[in-house]
Order: C-alpha cells, then sequence, then structure tokens
C-alpha cells in the first residue's frame, strides 16, 4: 500500500507516465528515474501540445515545471 506519492511513483518506474507542466504540454514516456524534487529522467519521450507532437527519445523534466503526473 503506497503511504506516499513518491510511492506511486516509485511504483511506476519503468512503466509509461503522464506529465502534465505549467505551460499546459503534456509529456509522455518511460519513467526511469525521479529525485525528491520530482525532477524525472524519461524514456521514449513525447511532448504534445494543442497541435504538435514531438519525439525526444530521453527526456529530464524539471520538478518545478510538473503541475501533475501518474501512470498511464
Amino acid at each position: 500500500m503506497e503511504t506516499r506519492p513518491l510511492d506511486v511513483l516509485n511504483r511506476g518506474r519503468d512503466k509509461r507516465i503522464v506529465i502534465i507542466l505549467k505551460n499546459e504540454k503534456e509529456i509522455t514516456g518511460k519513467l526511469q528515474a525521479f529525485d525528491i524534487h520530482l525532477n524525472m529522467w524519461l524514456s521514449d519521450a513525447e511532448v504534445s501540445d494543442s497541435e504538435v507532437t514531438k519525439k525526444y527519445g530521453k527526456l529530464l523534466v524539471r520538478g518545478d515545471n510538473i503541475v501533475c503526473a501518474s501512470p498511464e
């Protein structure tokens, strides 16, 4: 049973997650690692806005830009 938000993220390692940023962009990718500041390292990452989706492969997302993160 998860007791902390970080436990939920830890369970999501090596699985696809969805991240919503402050600028309303959405990032999906496979969670490789994260730290206590919620900086997240993703592989197979894709960044989407209302019109375009770009593939980036590996990506580091700074935790202070994240509004929401959830396992798919």
